[in-house]
């Protein structure tokens, strides 16, 4: 998953959160995105790698993927204005890419690991 929006918009906070209930990490701050045959692909770079800051906290050490396939994207500057949205999608390098829009989005985190996990119905 990738998770876009401006500076102290909730990116590290949702990413730490998704952490905490079994997700790994990719990337923070800076996100590396790449074609590997028909998959849209997301590394960090090599000097962030592990990295992911926690405001009010510091810079922390995690363990971190090489890389993962995007499937999803949060984007956390929009707010979704229907209950149940149209289903969104985004191209990232010409790839469609699913898109939740989640500024004010309390629960947000587990919404992401449901589908994440499971699938959107239609």
């Amino acid at each position: 998953m990738l998770i876009t929006g401006p500076s102290g918009s909730g990116k590290s906070a949702l990413a730490l959160n998704l952490m905490a209930l079994g997700a790994a990490l990719v990337a923070d701050d800076q996100t590396e995105l790449y074609l590997n045959s028909d998959q849209l692909l997301a590394r960090s770079p090599g000097a962030l790698r592990g990295l992911i800051e926690a405001r009010g906290v510091g810079i922390l050490t995690a363990i971190a993927l090489a890389q993962a396939e995007v499937v999803l994207v949060a984007d956390l500057a929009q707010t979704e204005p229907d209950r149940l949205p149209p289903r969104r999608q985004v191209t990232l390098l010409g790839r469609p890419v699913d898109l939740v829009l989640g500024r004010g989005n309390n629960h947000l985190t587990a919404s992401v690991l449901c589908y994440l996990r499971g699938a959107r119905q239609a």
